[in-house]
Parts: C-alpha cells; sequence; structure tokens
C-alpha cells in the first residue's frame, strides 16, 4: 500500500479525480441557483405584431409625386422574448420605401417594404409585403376659387349677393394626372342657422373632379377668407291716415296729417310689390278738439319688418253750429255717401210750402283742400265754385258766404291729377245745387329744399 500511495501517477490521479468532484459540484450549484431564480441557459424564442407601424417613403420630394404607399403596415418580428418587449415598446426601427433613385421612370410599378434600425437577433415579416404605387412629375398651377354656401339657410324675404373670396386664387401641387383631373375649387363657408345677415368666416379650399370627388393634393393657402352680404328687399311707401268713427257734435275734421308721412318696409320683392300704401287707422269719435297723439302701425302680413312702429298724427277741428235735434254732417261721411242719396238730398223740397221755398246763389265760395300730407303740394285748376240753396226764406235770409265750406279731401292722393268730389258744409235745413260737382287737383311732391 504504501508502494502505491508514494507513487507519483497515483498522487496524480487522486489530484485529477478531486478536481473534477470539484468542478461537477459548483456547476450543480450554479444550475441549481439558475432554475431557483426562474433563468434558463437557452433563450426563450416567441414571435410578437406590432400594428400600424408608420412607413417612410424616400423620393425627390421637389420633382416626383408618389402615390399609392400605404401610411401604415404591421411587422411581425421574431427572435428572444427580451428582445422582442424592447422593439415592441422602443419602436426603434423604420418601415420604408426607397424610390430615390435619380432614374427612375414614371408611372405604375411594385416596390417592397424594408426595414432598418431593427436588433439583427430579430426577424422581421412585414404585412403587406409590398405595394403598388405611382410615380408622377409633381406640377403646381393656379387656380380661381369658388365660393359655396347653403342658401336653403337664407330666412324668407332675404336675398344674399355672389359670395367673394380672398385671396381669389390658390397654388394647387400634385401629380401631373391629378392636377389634370381638377374641375371644380371650391370654399364652403360653413353656416348653423338661418341667413340673416352678413357672414364673414374663413372656409377651407377643396380641390374636386367632375364628380365631385375630393382629389389628393396640396393646396396653399390651404383656407381663405369668404364673405356673403346678405340683405332684404325694401320699399317706402306713404302712411296713410283713415279716420273711422264719427265726430262729435259741434265738431269738423279740418285735417289729419302724419309724422313721419312714409315708412320703409322689408320683405320679398314679390310681398313688397303689392303693397302701396300702409293704412293708419284714427279714430274721430272722441276728439274734442286739436289734438295731437301717438298711433301704432300695423305691420303688413308678408312684411318681414317695418322701419317705424310709431307714428306721430296731427288733428285739426272746428268748432260748427248744430241744430238742436241733428249733428252737423260729418264731410267724410258725407263723402262717402252714394251720388243718389245726395242727389235726393240736394233735391228735397217741401211740396206743401211751395210758395216758401227761394233759392239763394253764392258766387267764387273758395275750395279747400284737407288732409294734404307734409312733403307734398295740392293745386286746384279751378280754386272758387258757385253754389244755390235752397229753403224757406227767413233761413236763407240768415245765411252768409261766410256760412259756407267747400273742401276736396287730398288725403289719399298719389302724385298725379286727380278729379275729387267736392264736401259741402252748409247750415241745416237747406239744400244745395253746384255748378260743379268735382274738382281738378293736381299733387306734387314739395322740392327738398323747400
Amino acid at each position: 500500500m504504501d508502494k502505491y500511495t508514494n507513487s507519483a501517477w497515483f498522487m496524480r490521479i487522486v489530484a485529477f479525480a478531486l478536481a473534477a468532484l470539484l468542478f461537477i459540484s459548483i456547476n450543480f450549484e450554479m444550475e441549481s441557483d439558475k432554475k431557483s431564480l426562474g433563468l434558463s441557459t437557452a433563450p426563450e424564442i416567441s414571435t410578437e405584431t406590432i400594428e400600424n407601424v408608420p412607413v417612410e417613403v424616400y423620393y425627390d420630394r421637389e420633382n416626383l409625386v408618389v402615390s399609392g404607399v400605404p401610411e401604415t403596415v404591421d411587422v411581425t418580428l421574431k427572435g428572444a422574448k427580451s428582445l422582442l418587449i424592447n422593439a415592441k415598446n422602443q419602436r426603434d426601427f423604420k418601415v420604408y420605401v426607397d424610390l430615390s433613385d435619380p432614374e427612375i421612370s414614371m408611372g405604375n410599378r411594385t416596390v417592397t417594404f424594408k426595414i432598418s434600425d431593427l436588433n439583427e437577433r430579430l426577424v422581421a415579416t412585414i404585412d403587406p409585403e409590398y405595394a403598388e404605387v405611382n410615380v408622377q412629375e409633381r406640377v403646381t398651377k393656379e387656380f380661381p376659387v369658388e365660393a359655396e354656401y347653403n342658401n336653403s339657410l337664407l330666412e324668407e324675404g332675404y336675398t344674399a349677393d355672389q359670395p367673394t373670396v380672398s385671396p381669389k386664387t390658390v397654388k394647387i401641387t400634385g401629380a401631373k394626372d391629378t392636377i389634370d383631373q381638377i374641375s371644380y375649387v371650391k370654399a364652403n363657408l360653413e353656416i348653423s342657422k338661418g341667413l340673416n345677415e352678413t357672414v364673414n368666416g374663413k372656409a377651407t379650399v377643396k380641390a374636386l373632379d367632375r364628380d365631385l370627388n375630393k382629389l389628393d393634393v396640396t393646396i396653399e393657402p390651404a383656407s381663405v377668407a369668404v364673405s356673403l352680404k346678405v340683405s332684404i328687399p325694401s320699399k317706402t311707401v306713404s302712411i296713410t291716415p283713415k279716420q273711422t268713427g264719427k265726430a262729435k257734435d259741434g265738431i269738423r275734421i279740418k285735417s289729419i296729417s302724419v309724422d313721419p308721412n312714409e315708412v320703409t318696409l322689408f320683405g320679398s320683392e314679390t310681398s313688397l310689390g303689392k303693397i302701396s300704401e300702409v293704412n293708419l287707422p284714427v279714430n274721430i269719435s272722441k276728439i274734442d278738439g286739436d289734438t295731437d297723439m301717438e298711433l301704432d302701425l300695423t305691420k303688413p302680413e308678408s312684411v318681414q319688418k317695418m322701419s317705424l312702429g310709431k307714428a306721430k298724427v296731427k288733428i285739426r277741428t272746428e268748432k260748427v253750429d248744430v241744430d238742436a235735434d241733428e249733428a252737423n254732417v260729418d264731410p267724410v261721411e258725407e263723402e262717402k255717401k252714394p251720388e243718389t242719396e245726395q242727389k235726393q238730398e240736394e233735391k228735397v223740397v217741401d211740396k206743401d210750402e211751395p210758395a216758401a221755398i227761394e233759392s239763394k246763389t253764392f258766387s267764387n265760395i273758395k275750395i279747400v283742400p284737407v288732409g294734404m300730407k307734409d312733403d307734398q303740394d295740392a293745386e286746384l285748376e279751378t280754386d272758387v265754385t258757385s253754389i244755390t240753396l235752397l229753403g224757406e226764406a227767413d233761413d236763407l235770409k240768415k245765411i252768409t258766404k261766410d256760412d259756407i265750406n267747400l273742401t276736396v279731401d287730398v288725403s289719399n292722393l298719389d302724385e298725379g291729377t286727380h278729379d275729387v268730389e267736392l264736401v259741402v258744409n252748409a247750415p241745416q235745413g237747406v239744400t244745395w245745387e253746384l255748378d260743379s260737382k268735382t274738382a281738378s287737383v293736381t299733387i306734387t311732391q314739395k322740392d327738398e329744399e323747400t
């Protein structure tokens, strides 16, 4: 035994065996530690799909236009899971199409997608693998812009002028084939409510083909200023006072005037064409003397609005004597009587006492126009006439020329010459006959400087 233990080879063999045991022991402990920590000596291979990865296109942007390249693609990566997670989170790789060759030909071509800046230990698959693209010469042309709006939003009675744009033209850049398809360049003014006033705003410019499809081009400027002038037709008409009711006993209406005597109406052309005046009813039944009042104007149904809501009315009167049993004849009501009725009143003669009936004629009785508007003049062809009174002798003796008033109502007359019926105001108990029952009156507008 001592012989073997003292041998050099024995010692060598023992040392090698101890070294082998030591290596196996240490390696076993390391593997145990790795497993306890969840580590593996071999990497775990996995796949990950990254969606909507942007695509970059390299080409001569100053002279070419490229279409047909999708904006994004999906990339599927395969490799160690730790590398996949990092690539997905960082997205530090790029997907691109290279059309930078200066000798590239125009027209349609098939190109494949490429990927760069990806970890070399990852394998990438791109979906789709390729794209059908079109390469065209880049063209810039100037086009006029046409503004448009929804005219159904115009409120009733309102009209709109042709909208104007600023600037009037824009520069459009795109593929030559696309530029050649442009049929319309429009700027649509967005309006969300009824139109009853002028609108100013910004509108986005669009290039459209003949079928009104939007074209993929670049427009400079992308928006323009649009102005749409909205207005409503107007018409100025006279305000005509209309007497209503009957004057009190002993009161005679000499004139009724309105201030202002005109009003501006707003509405459609058709509606305004049917209106020549606005009537203002004036109730005279409670008038005791000269009166100034303010009355409301009634807006015609077909009119959208009026420039005035009220008007001032001046009523001028005079006192007259009345019979105890019969009120004085109202001149307006007298004018409205049928001619046959007036004739009967004029010719009433007491047949039972013919000897007591006499006649008395007055010449050059002044004819006075009443109801004249402030901005008008009235000229009578003949401003005097004769009247013959019929009645009892005692009554006629008391009547003088001053007791007789002849008037013509010009309140409803427009410019021009008119034959107007005379209104007679004479003492009670007599009838009359006129040389002429009408007077020729010419109405003219006053000079503004007057």
